[in-house]
């Protein structure tokens, strides 16, 4: 029997709380003992004596010693009608050492009488006073030595001891064999179920099914059925997700390639000399791109993961400059979009560059766009600076601000896009790539004056997940 298991352990608990009980029993056990033991004493000194007094003739020496070692005492006095009388004597060994009064003695002082006569190792006179059986006098006192009746007591507390001990053991076993059949049982069948499951959780075959009688195993057995049907739908659904994915990108990515190509012929368009060609192609061109946009997002977002991020120290200025530059060019003819950016030229950071880049243009295209789509000339403003913890990135607009949709879905794929013929991939892979820093990406405000985005990345790499940290180094 191991203790480190449900059965020994409660084997021993068993054991150990029934010895526990009679240990508690056996004080009052061996009082009970005593009392009886001394009025039994009392009782057949009460006997020999009344067989002296019915004689009418004095008894001899070795007659009274006989009867005194018969009754278990020394002496026996007896009084009747208000007269104290010395019925039976012999000599005493020696002074009575303590005198007990059987009429007053309570059940606490039984008990602390019984453990002093236990523990008291040596042999004295005590003197006992009890009322006579039947009324056979007003009382009866004995003087006896304490040796035997402590021998009786370990005796008598040792048998009860071994007693208990037996009884503990059966107890134990019993409770065991109870145990290991209504509880342990089936706790190794739930077991079991987790452990067959866990080989194969898409095999809805080994699913639990409840069917335990305590209610708290049915209960846990009707949560594991919930769990592993919930686990085991979600993982069909990835599954089908996953063929899905797989799908769209493959259509994606013949689709870009088929798209790209219709759109250098479109490009030729606009040198047709036909007025009505020539005012269609435009709108064809921007059709083409949006179409060759979304394949290419939906094959990046597609990807099972980003790479892990290579650090490297590199000025933030320069690097907003490179974004702007490129917002600027791409802006065209539209309405007037200026970019201003309040960053510290010599602020360096330690994050990927590439990475970074592709936050910072999606935050400016985003706001680029807001503003063009209200006809109104506005502003993008880009700033930065450093904490102890971390470095922090600023990007707001004066546009018209996001409706409160897209705030709801702004960082879910294909949910979140405030722009008509947007996918909403965009926020949902520049969040990633900051979370790939250990960092994080949060709408600051978005109202009718504009909205505005903060970038956050510590500056302690210890913040970053392990897999972020075996890229860096």
């Amino acid at each position: 029997m191991q203790l480190n298991t449900i059965t020994g352990r409660f084997a021993a608990l068993t054991i150990i709380f029934v010895m526990l009980a009679e240990v508690l029993i056996l004080l009052p056990a061996l009082a009970s003992y005593r009392l009886d033991y001394l009025e039994s004493r009392l009782e057949r000194g009460q006997i020999a004596s009344l067989a002296v007094l019915a004689s009418d003739e004095s008894l001899a020496d070795d007659l009274e010693a006989e009867l005194l070692q018969n009754a278990g005492v020394l002496n026996v006095v007896l009084r009747r009608n208000d007269i104290r009388q010395l019925v039976l004597s012999s000599r005493i060994p020696g002074p009575v050492a303590q005198t007990y009064d059987l009429r007053e003695d309570g059940v606490p002082q039984t008990i602390d009488d019984a453990l002093g006569a236990l523990l008291n190792r040596r042999n004295e006179v005590i003197r006992v006073i009890g009322s006579p059986v039947n009324q056979a006098g007003q009382l009866i006192e004995i003087t006896m030595e304490t040796a035997p009746l402590r021998a009786g007591m370990i005796d008598y507390g040792i048998r009860l001891l071994l007693l208990s001990a037996a009884f503990s053991i059966l107890t134990a076993i019993l409770l065991n064999l109870a145990v290991q059949r209504l509880v342990l049982v089936p706790i190794r069948r739930v077991i079991s179920h987790m452990v067959s499951y866990a080989q194969a959780p898409e095999d809805s075959r080994h699913i639990i099914r409840p069917d335990a009688r305590l209610a708290e195993l049915r209960d846990a057995e009707t949560a594991l059925e919930t769990l592993q049907k919930t686990v085991t739908s979600s993982l069909k659904q990835r599954e089908r997700m996953a063929q899905l994915g797989e799908a769209v990108a493959k259509i994606s990515h013949d689709l870009r390639n088929i798209l790209t190509t219709a759109q250098i012929f479109a490009d030729r368009l606009e040198d047709s000399g036909d007025p009505k060609v020539k005012r269609a192609a435009p709108k064809l061109v921007k059709s083409i791109s949006r179409a060759v946009n979304l394949c290419e997002t939906t094959l990046a977002f597609g990807k099972a993961e980003e790479p892990a991020p290579t650090l490297s120290r590199f000025n933030l200025a320069q690097l907003t400059t490179e974004v702007v530059e490129a917002e600027t060019l791409a802006s065209g003819d539209g309405p007037k979009v200026e970019f201003l950016c309040d960053i510290p030229p010599s602020l360096t950071i330690r994050a990927d560059r590439d990475q970074l880049y592709r936050v910072l243009a999606n935050l400016a295209r985003n706001a680029r766009q807001a503003i063009e789509g209200t006809g109104q000339p506005g502003t993008v403003e880009i700033g930065a600076g450093e904490s102890d913890g971390d470095w922090w990135i600023r990007v707001g607009d004066t546009g018209p601000g996001l409706p409160e949709k897209a705030r709801e879905y702004l960082f879910k794929p294909f949910s979140g896009s405030a722009r008509k013929g947007g996918t909403g991939l965009g926020l949902t892979i520049a969040a990633d790539l900051v979370r790939g820093h250990g960092g994080r990406l949060d709408l600051v405000r978005s109202d009718a004056e504009g909205s505005e985005f903060m970038i956050h990345i510590p500056r302690d790499m210890a913040t970053m997940p392990a897999r972020q940290m075996a890229g860096a180094r």
